[in-house]
């Protein structure tokens, strides 16, 4: 056998070797999502009463694509489990064939936290779809933040919380509502896509919150991905990263799946952010 031969043979093994190995981890049914994934951040602006503060943070539900009804009782069940302050939600809530979203909302109103639940929307939030994600919202207490600000309090001190409308839209939104925010405060920005915290100046906020990537949804070592869910490339793919001016941003790989219902080396996930004084 030539050289060239068995390094083409010994690349298939492992290739193949890979493949298998995943397919036990992210292609065969699972009860819900796949993981948890436990990010600690510390920092000096954060209140004292705040140190410990937890936050737990779902994207991307496409229901239903992979993420089917079946699969909704766990994933409540697990978001329970977290006993979290405050729950984010990060948009895209509609498969591409549909999903009742009063189900959805419903299901997601049994998780009690005591700062409620707070919510942007997605790309896939348009026409029908748009309106019936914001009736269900309505109706079951989820309050929507679209270039706003709450104030979460603890006693005297608080934190804040800032959700990005529509991000893909720059026309329209294109100055971020922490502008308006003073540096010393502790910011949470929510949006959907990770591309807005590098398109826009968003100053003053301490930590965003994305999703969109889907992790690339089959991806290698997390550098590489057929799938292009952001105009620059892998860099915002999955995972802690930080902007072109340091800001960090948290990316997650969200709970369904789009253009095709398959996960590789990207499990479906539920981010729960733990937040310290530094």
């Amino acid at each position: 056998m030539l050289v060239w031969q068995r390094k083409i043979w010994l690349f298939a093994l492992v290739a193949t070797m890979l493949l298998t190995s995943c397919a036990t981890a992210s292609l065969t049914p699972s009860k819900g999502v796949g993981r948890v994934r436990q990010y600690d951040f510390y920092s000096a602006q954060l209140p004292d009463s705040f140190d410990g503060f937890r936050v737990a943070f779902a994207t991307d539900f496409h229901y239903e694509s992979r993420f089917t009804a079946r699969r909704l009782p766990h994933l409540i069940h697990t978001l329970q489990l977290l006993d979290t302050d405050v729950l984010l939600l990060g948009g895209d809530y509609c498969g591409r064939a549909g999903g009742n979203m009063d189900s959805l909302f419903n299901a997601l109103s049994r998780i009690q936290t005591p700062y409620g639940t707070y919510a942007v929307m997605g790309n896939h939030e348009r026409g029908e779809v748009d309106r019936q994600v914001r009736l269900a919202m309505q109706r079951t207490g989820v309050r929507l933040l679209e270039h706003q600000t709450d104030t979460l309090w603890k006693g005297t001190e608080f934190i804040l919380l800032a959700g990005v409308r529509n991000p893909f839209d720059l026309k329209q939104n294109g100055v971020s509502p922490t502008l308006s925010l003073q540096p010393e405060d502790f910011v949470l920005l929510l949006t959907h896509t990770p591309d807005y915290v590098e398109d826009v100046d968003v100053s003053n906020t301490d930590l965003a919150l994305a999703g969109h990537t889907h992790g690339g949804q089959v991806s290698l070592f997390k550098r590489w991905t057929p799938a292009r869910f952001s105009k620059y490339g892998n860099r915002f793919l999955t995972g802690l990263k930080k902007n072109s001016r340091g800001i960090p941003v948290i990316i997650s790989n969200g709970i369904g799946t789009s253009r095709k219902d398959v996960r590789l080396f990207t499990p479906s996930e539920v981010v729960l952010i733990v937040l310290h004084k530094e």
